[in-house]
């Protein structure tokens, strides 16, 4: 598999795509963006990963992060995924949801062609990073991250959605505590 845009370097900071298969909007209900939210906190806490800047839309989420301590983000992203992807189901399963039938199906059909046993596929094969290599870069990226929700029209400002850091860069209550980069 190639790893032209995968986070395969310790202690390197990347933003990183990782988007649902065939970009299905999954992330409409509170309990799925949460489910998210403390899949998150949990790699903070257990496994060394520390984020500056997020933000969770309908189909995908970006993030500009990296792993600490010798960790290896790929490592977190891979386990985060897989955990998320059996939540998503769960909930999808057991949770009011007025599209569980057509959802199932298309996660079921998206990975009849996997050589590997697996059900349903919720995420997209891979995700989608780039190395943060200046400070140019970091800062376009936050812009662009904490703007998707007001280029979908979901809110007039960025500090307006509360599943962005765009919460925490104005120093408002928020769901994710980051590490908040000031860049010149």
């Amino acid at each position: 598999m190639s790893t032209k845009y995968k986070a395969t370097m310790p202690d390197v900071l990347y933003f990183i795509t990782i988007s649902t298969t065939d970009w299905i909007d999954v992330f409409t209900r509170l309990r799925q963006k949460y489910l998210l939210i403390n899949s998150l906190k949990y790699c903070q806490k257990e496994r060394r990963l520390e984020i500056y800047a997020y933000c969770i839309m309908t189909s995908h989420i970006h993030l500009l992060c990296k792993a600490k301590d010798g960790q290896l983000l790929s490592d977190i992203i891979r386990d985060f995924k897989k955990y998320t992807s059996k939540k998503i189901i769960e909930n999808i399963i057991g949770y009011p949801e007025s599209r569980r039938e057509w959802m199932l199906n298309h996660f079921k059909r998206a990975c009849s062609h996997l050589k590997r046993n697996q059900v349903y596929k919720v995420w997209q094969i891979g995700y989608h990073a780039e190395i943060a290599r200046s400070n140019w870069f970091i800062k376009q990226k936050i812009n662009y991250i904490h703007n998707n929700p007001v280029i979908e029209k979901i809110v007039a400002r960025p500090e307006d959605y509360i599943f962005s850091s765009a919460r925490n860069y104005a120093e408002l209550e928020n769901e994710l505590d980051i590490a908040v980069l000031f860049i010149a």
